[in-house]
Formats: C-alpha cells, sequence, structure tokens
C-alpha cells in the first residue's frame, strides 16, 4: 500500500528503512525524517503523517532501547529536587 503519494512511499518501504536503521544500529530512535532521509527523500505536504506514523508504530523494530525510554519524567524530577 502506498503511504506517502508525493513520494511513492509504500508501506514495505517504511518497514524495510526500520528495519534495516534498527539492524545496523540498535540504539537509534527512528523518526519518520529519518525514514524519509535513508529513503533518499523529503516529505512534501505532510498529509500523509497520520498513515505514515501508523504505519511505523506497526512494525516491531520501532520500539525505543530501554534506557531511552522516560527520560522526559526523570528531568522533571531533576528539576524538582533542584
Amino acid at each position: 500500500m502506498i503511504v506517502c503519494h508525493c513520494q511513492s512511499i509504500s508501506e514495505n518501504d517504511i518497514n524495510a528503512a526500520i528495519d534495516w536503521m534498527r539492524a545496523s544500529d540498535p540504539e537509534t530512535l527512528i523518526t519518520p525524517g529519518k525514514i524519509y532521509h535513508e529513503l533518499g527523500k523529503a516529505a512534501d505536504c505532510g498529509s500523509c503523517m497520520p498513515l505514515f506514523l501508523s504505519t511505523m508504530r506497526q512494525n516491531d523494530n520501532l520500539q525505543v532501547p530501554m534506557h531511552l525510554r522516560n527520560l522526559r519524567s526523570g528531568s522533571k524530577e531533576r528539576t524538582k529536587t533542584g
């Protein structure tokens, strides 16, 4: 299925990019921008973003590395305690 019509990016393209990025660097944070970059393309109108994100979320390799989870909540605690 085509996800981004402006750049002709399919669901398979997104999944292949995610799988490749995770295999090459298990610690990387995978974003839509990085996927576009890996595919040699750039976002255009943005109307595909809800479907693009939904497709990304369905890939098991999208997981954020455990040591990078909840960093935002940890920084709030540090701010409160000084």
